[in-house]
């Protein structure tokens, strides 16, 4: 149990703007790992907005790519796995 990291989930998810979106984009990422243009595509969103929210969600260590280049395809990241409860109970209370 990682309080810091539960902060970090909470902070990208439930207080910032973005967060509906990013909430959007790992829940389908949860179910299979998807490159940037397929979750574009997926849910209807700019290219540019999804590439901007994968950004914070790497930084954030909440998904990892399979390697650094244009197409990589996105997994949650083991961290984030370990901590998925936290991130139902952030949908939950954002009543997502």
């Amino acid at each position: 149990m990682n309080e810091n990291y539960r902060r970090i989930l909470w902070y990208v998810f439930a207080t910032t703007r973005g967060g509906p979106t990013r909430i959007r984009i790992v829940n389908l990422i949860m179910k299979r790992p998807y490159n940037m243009n397929q979750i574009s595509k997926k849910l209807k969103m700019d290219y540019k907005t999804v590439q901007h929210h994968i950004k914070i969600l790497e930084e954030n260590r909440i998904i990892v790519a399979e390697e650094k280049k244009y197409g990589s395809i996105f997994f949650p990241s083991q961290l984030f796995e370990s901590e998925k409860k936290t991130f139902e109970d952030i949908k939950k209370r954002m009543g997502e």
